[in-house]
């Protein structure tokens, strides 16, 4: 479904959502406690601002009991298999952030991989799949990617666990081209980027991969991901805690300036194993 179309049938979605919470005598307030979420979070999916969660929209159909019309709607609008169904609703929020900052444990982040590296990672995950279905998952990390290239990119901070650089995925030369692609974009100063080096020891996201958005006109968000599953937070006080621990993360991270140094080095110790070879 091209970006338009879909905008626009989300746009229907928070129609439809105004008319039958009107008609049915409720505010934007008395429905977000019934489904709870808070009354903005109501006004921001009627003027499809924000796309709620699945279990949200189920919730919707229950309390202005629409017979299941915004869960089935839902579902047809988040039907973009590039993506797997547990991240879309953070995907389609990628694009309104003004700000964007993650952690990752043990692999480059999504929005800064490259396509060979990308390909290696869904194969390691996925060594039966098609090279279409392989390709097509491949595309839709590097569509994704766009938001780091324009014009007005959201400010992208990452915090790298020193294990992303050091556990190979790929090949020598694959790893060698992803962290000097992450290097490039530090220099070119596209991208904020840290190493949370091996001595920092124990730390708040251990084994955990986290990502916060912030938007202009919307509360902020926290992102996390387990076994085939996600979760999209927006409660404040949950969120406010995520962001203490992140704000731990890069204070026992390495500098940038230090980062990008260990993120060189390694790329020519990959590199040099790779002509070695």
């Amino acid at each position: 479904m091209a970006n338009a179309s879909r905008q626009a049938a989300w746009e229907f979605w928070g129609t439809e959502l105004k008319r039958r919470r009107e008609d049915a005598g409720l505010t934007q307030e008395a429905l977000g406690r019934l489904v709870f979420v808070s009354g903005g979070y109501i006004g921001q999916f009627e003027q499809a601002i924000r796309k709620p969660q699945l279990d949200v929209a189920g919730r919707i159909d229950e309390v202005l009991q629409t017979d299941g019309f915004f869960e089935r709607m839902w579902r047809k609008l988040i039907d973009d298999q590039r993506y797997a169904d547990y991240f879309a609703a953070a995907a389609e929020l990628e694009p309104l952030a003004t700000k964007i900052c993650e952690f990752e444990p043990m692999i480059v982040p999504g929005l800064l991989q490259t396509p060979s590296y990308a390909q290696s990672l869904l194969l390691a995950g996925n060594p039966l799949a098609t090279d279409e279905y392989i390709d097509d998952k491949v595309r839709g990390r590097l569509d994704r990617a766009v938001i780091l290239k324009d014009s007005s990119r959201p400010v992208y901070w990452a915090v790298l666990h020193e294990a992303a650089l050091r556990v190979p995925v790929g090949s020598q030369g694959v790893m060698a081209e992803q962290l000097e692609h992450i290097a490039r974009l530090a220099r070119e100063r596209k991208i904020l980027l840290q190493v949370l080096p091996f001595a920092a020891g124990a730390h708040p996201m251990i084994g955990k991969s986290l990502r916060l958005m912030e938007f202009e006109d919307a509360p902020p968000t926290a992102y996390t991901e387990g076994l085939y599953s996600g979760n999209l937070l927006d409660d404040p006080a949950v969120v406010k805690r995520v962001q203490q621990d992140y704000d731990l993360l890069r204070a026992a991270a390495l500098s940038p300036e230090a980062s990008r140094a260990l993120i060189e080095s390694a790329a020519e110790d990959y590199r040099r194993c790779a002509s070695s070879t």
